[in-house]
């Protein structure tokens, strides 16, 4: 570690902590040649988890951008405002543990997730949401999935 006073290579280690859970640690440093105290901090430098788009680009997961489809989905629907940030959570564990090996998950299967999600906290919402994710074209095709879920329940 190079020392911020002097430029010098050479330091010492006098005292380390575990920090945030475990997720970083803090160095308190001494520089061998001028005496200067300092400190460091080291955390571990994670891949960003991926969205695959339907035309194949990638995207790093943008929770924000999530939280705002399932807020709009259930925009003046009797459900807690808290309940966006769970289940925002919910998902995107679900999609960390679905894309675990390969760190990404293709957009249809984030929809279907968030569809499943839906259906069990609001059936409107559900139905707002999958009338934007699934491309409906025609009247017929949004009709036959409010009749699924007439049907289902």
């Amino acid at each position: 570690m190079r020392c911020p006073y002097c430029g010098s290579l050479d330091d010492k280690v006098i005292e380390s902590r575990t920090m945030a859970n475990g997720e970083s640690i803090r160095r308190r440093r001494e520089c061998v040649s001028c005496g200067a105290r300092f400190t460091s901090y080291e955390r571990i430098e994670e891949k960003p988890f991926m969205v695959v788009k339907r035309d194949g680009r990638r995207e790093p997961l943008d929770t924000a951008k999530l939280s705002k489809g399932i807020e709009r989905a259930l925009e003046k629907r009797p459900v807690a405002t808290n309940m966006v940030e769970q289940i925002v959570a919910e998902i995107e564990d679900e999609a960390y543990s679905f894309g675990k090996q390969t760190r990404e998950i293709a957009t249809q299967d984030l929809g279907e997730l968030v569809l499943k999600r839906l259906y069990t906290v609001d059936k409107v919402a559900y139905i707002r949401f999958a009338s934007v994710y699934k491309h409906f074209n025609n009247l017929t095709e949004f009709i036959a999935e409010v009749n699924k879920i007439t049907n289902e329940t």
